[in-house]
């Protein structure tokens, strides 16, 4: 006779493949900046070959500039997550609505301070099509991109949302796009390499989904201590 089944704690799926995820991020960094030959060819091929495409496609290039400065900037997905963050305020879910922002906050800082620590040069054009302040890694956009995705899609199952609807579906489908999109046009403007890109959505993702695993274990300890506490007289 089969005993009972014995389920994970809260939140461990998400934080062994936040560990994944981080780790895999560190070690790219890591044969980035050492630099290792084979990366840095597929970097350099990779970048020469879209800004040889820019430079032959002004339309196109324009269409990116404009999905990067207005349609997936950073800013317009952190005032995404600040309509979010003032409707659960006013819903009442404080606690949850200042967990989102706090999120979004460190992620911010952490890419500044790892711009400053890496320090990575961006790509050199003699004609460029774009320009970008600050170091190359890890690429902001698509580190913003990602974290705001995972954590709007978490939100959604924080709220008791089907994860297998159509509204879920089109969702997920959504951010993937967003963030493959992020990562693509920035590419494409010749502003950074592609490990800076995958190294953002390595880390964003990583960081949302180790938001969300700590979330599930402050609730799931919320939840025991309010089990544990004895009833009142």
């Amino acid at each position: 006779m089969r005993g009972p089944i014995r389920r994970s704690p809260p939140g461990v799926w998400q934080a062994a493949v936040a560990a994944v995820l981080g780790a895999a991020a560190v070690l790219l960094i890591v044969l980035a900046l050492l630099p290792w030959q084979p990366l840095a060819a597929l970097d350099t091929d990779v970048a020469s070959t879209l800004h040889t495409a820019a430079l032959e496609s002004p339309g196109l290039t324009r269409a990116n500039r404009v999905l990067t400065d207005w349609v997936w900037d950073p800013w317009a997905f952190r005032l995404l997550v600040a309509v979010v963050v003032v409707w659960l305020l006013w819903r009442g879910e404080r606690a949850l609505g200042w967990w989102l922002a706090g999120t979004v906050l460190v992620g911010s800082g952490l890419q500044q301070g790892l711009k400053a620590a890496l320090a990575r040069e961006r790509p050199q054009w003699r004609e460029p099509v774009d320009s970008a302040h600050y170091a190359a890694m890890p690429s902001g956009h698509a580190m913003t991109a990602a974290l705001v995705c995972v954590g709007l899609l978490w939100l959604w199952r924080e709220r008791g949302l089907s994860a297998g609807g159509a509204w879920w579906r089109s969702a997920a489908v959504v951010a993937c796009v967003s963030v493959v999109g992020v990562a693509f046009t920035r590419v494409w403007l010749g502003v950074h390499w592609l490990t800076d890109t995958l190294v953002g959505v390595l880390l964003g993702t990583a960081l949302g989904l180790a938001s969300a695993a700590a979330w599930a274990a402050l609730r799931a300890g919320e939840s025991r201590r309010e089990t544990a506490r004895p009833l009142g007289r």
